[in-house]
């Protein structure tokens, strides 16, 4: 083959990588536009979900884990008299 021939081929293989690379962008930019328009409506479901029905529930929640506190609160006294109860108990 000649120098111009092989020059030619040089320069179509460029061309056509870039070709194909561009390609590739555009297809990887579709995508992700698709999915960043499929997490905004997730988004938005989410914080209907999150205002609709969670919201109303803190109050409840917040009453909850304070009864919780108290009782993990009372543990170690309820463990310290059932150690006592269990030593004193015949083998």
């Amino acid at each position: 083959m000649s120098a111009t021939t092989l020059t030619i081929l040089s320069v179509l293989l460029a061309i056509v990588v870039v070709a194909v690379l561009a390609g590739a962008l555009i297809v990887i930019r579709q995508r992700l536009q698709s999915t960043s328009r499929t997490l905004a409506t997730l988004a938005g479901a989410l914080e209907t979900v999150e205002s609709e029905h969670l919201a109303p529930l803190h109050d409840a929640v917040t009453q909850i884990n304070a009864r919780f506190d108290v009782i993990v609160g009372a543990l170690p006294g309820i463990a310290a008299k059932a150690a006592i109860v269990a030593d004193r108990r015949p083998r």
